[in-house]
């Protein structure tokens, strides 16, 4: 938390009630939720914040990368609250995301240099497949 209020102090932005909860809903979690998710995770103890405001602290965060945003192409963002280097993995059955960890793909910076005339800065390496609870159903309708 020291750190979390340090950042904001250092870019000079206000640390709300509502920026913190989204925040520590983020690290609380290994799933990679939507803002309409987090919105909803988050109403009982706060009745009063907007679905704008929820929107408005995702970006705040990841500006400050304090979490990060990731687009697996399904036509909104969902949020991550790892902010290291690492890849994702989506179901393209139940749209379920998650972590690949044990595995980092930043060398793939080095060896695109030689085919492009950019300076690369990072990477987002996307995998999609279908997940063990989607196998399983799928085993048992056959």
């Amino acid at each position: 938390m020291d750190n979390l209020t340090n950042i904001f102090r250092n870019k000079k932005l206000k640390l709300t009630p509502q920026r913190i909860a989204v925040y520590k809903y983020l690290q609380s979690t290994k799933e990679h939720p939507s803002a309409e998710t987090i919105y909803k995770a988050l109403q009982a103890d706060y009745p009063t914040m907007s679905l704008a405001t929820v929107y408005k602290a995702l970006k705040t965060l990841v500006e400050v990368n304090l979490i990060q945003e990731i687009n697996v192409g399904e036509g909104n963002f969902r949020y991550d609250g790892n902010v290291h280097p690492h890849s994702h993995i989506q179901c393209i059955r139940c749209g379920r995301v998650d972590d690949i960890e044990g595995i980092c793909f930043t060398d793939l910076n080095d060896k695109v240099k030689d085919y492009v005339d950019y300076k690369v800065l990072s990477n987002q390496v996307y995998f999609y497949g279908i997940c063990k609870d989607c196998q399983e159903k799928m085993k048992k309708t056959k």
